[in-house]
């Protein structure tokens, strides 16, 4: 029974990247390459990524729907919480005091400082149009027109 759970574990993660990569984000799996992506000028979108339920039903889907906006991140790019934990502890370190280290999570950078963020109690129990309209507005207030 063990194997099997962990065949399905892996399963779901690499469905997780998959959903990710397919739709833009770059995956930070390294200290360093979180530490490179925190120096990009412009805005990045950063997704604390996770196999948990309200990641897949309502923080993937969002995430992929949220950049067809007319002004959107110059960069996406993703961690995931719970498997590159060396990376997900770098970004949360570069997020700040105030960023609660939890997961799913969005957090906008803009030139290097954290400029906005949908933390995970506004993505739990709250369906994906609401979580799009969220990260739009941030969009809307931080980034450039594509």
């Amino acid at each position: 029974m063990n194997m099997d759970m962990n065949l399905f574990m892996q399963d779901m993660i690499r469905q997780a990247r998959s959903e990710m990569e397919a739709s833009g984000y770059e995956q930070l799996k390294t200290p360093e390459e979180v530490d490179a992506a925190m120096k990009r000028e412009g805005t990045t979108l950063f997704m604390v990524n996770s196999v948990c339920g309200c990641a897949g039903g309502i923080a993937r889907p969002a995430a992929m729907h949220a950049v067809h906006y007319d002004k959107r991140p110059d960069q996406l790019v993703t961690v995931f919480a719970g498997q590159d934990k060396e990376a997900t502890a770098q970004a949360r370190m570069h997020f700040g005091d105030d960023h609660l280290p939890s997961s799913p999570s969005f957090i906008l950078v803009k030139d290097g400082k954290v400029v906005g963020e949908v933390p995970r109690h506004e993505i739990e129990g709250h369906d994906p149009m609401s979580v799009v309209v969220n990260l739009q507005g941030l969009f809307e207030e931080f980034c450039e027109e594509v």
